[in-house]
């Protein structure tokens, strides 16, 4: 819950409430080089912090209506940017794990020829789908009175974890993506009435040029946010394409 701001400022500190991020910044799974490439310049402490690990930071501009939409949808943001680094990283470490090469995708394909065929004298592995789960099948296959209801060997159990959380986190980053996609539109067709909107709530020439700032630049995140976010769901629907199409299934 955030704290609105009085339009009682004076002295160098006045702005120090409009421009605390609406959202505090917390730890990312963004590998290094996706955080330098995420990077932007910006005057505040915390909001360099964030963008550097690619969150989304937004600055308050006293209107409760526009604070509350903007709130939303840094937090839908944030939740689909932690699905798809989940998705990515169970995926990254089923390659690992099957030693494949990925050329920096998040194919896995490959993957799982290579369990079929280590596991192939012991198990029947396999791919399956239902509505937009995925799950790796392994049914063992044994003689008669031997081996029966023997636990998974660690590496095959391993990958039925990762692709399960992989299947996971690929839902949430697309439905998260559907409902972002619908906040991010009404922010970006309602700019000019909000500009408005927050001219009115200062009370103050100096107040009104902080809040305008602030506006701008909560605009500038929803861009960006805006461009992510569809990459992420780009690549999340790929993920689900390739899981169809080994398991021979249909979206």
């Amino acid at each position: 819950m955030f704290r609105l701001c009085c339009c009682c400022f004076s002295g160098d500190n006045s702005n120090n409430d409009e421009r605390r991020p609406l959202l505090d910044p917390r730890r990312s799974e963004v590998s290094g080089a996706e955080s330098a490439r995420l990077s932007r310049s910006s005057a505040h402490s915390d909001a360099q912090t964030v963008r550097r690990i690619g969150r989304l930071v937004m600055r308050r501009v006293c209107v409760p209506e526009l604070d509350q939409r903007f709130l939303e949808m840094a937090e839908t943001f944030n939740k689909q940017q932690e699905g798809f680094e989940a998705m990515a990283r169970h995926i990254r470490n089923l390659q690992k794990s099957c030693d494949c090469a990925h050329d920096d995708t998040l194919a896995f394909a490959q993957c799982l020829g290579k369990i079929r065929e280590e596991q192939e004298p012991r198990y029947q592995v396999s791919l399956k789908m239902k509505g937009y789960d995925f799950f790796l099948s392994a049914v063992p296959v044994w003689s008669e009175g031997t081996g029966e209801g023997k636990p998974l060997p660690p590496r095959l159990q391993r990958a039925q974890n990762e692709l399960k959380g992989a299947s996971d986190s690929s839902k949430i980053t697309i439905s998260k993506g559907t409902t972002l996609q619908e906040l991010i539109g009404w922010l970006l067709r309602s700019h000019d009435k909000m500009a408005e909107q927050v001219k009115k709530a200062a009370e103050t020439f100096q107040e009104q040029g902080r809040l305008s700032e602030n506006l701008e630049e909560n605009m500038r995140e929803v861009r960006r946010a805006k461009e992510l976010s569809q990459g992420y769901r780009q690549q999340a629907a790929a993920v689900l394409t390739e899981a169809a199409q080994i398991a021979g299934a249909h979206l």
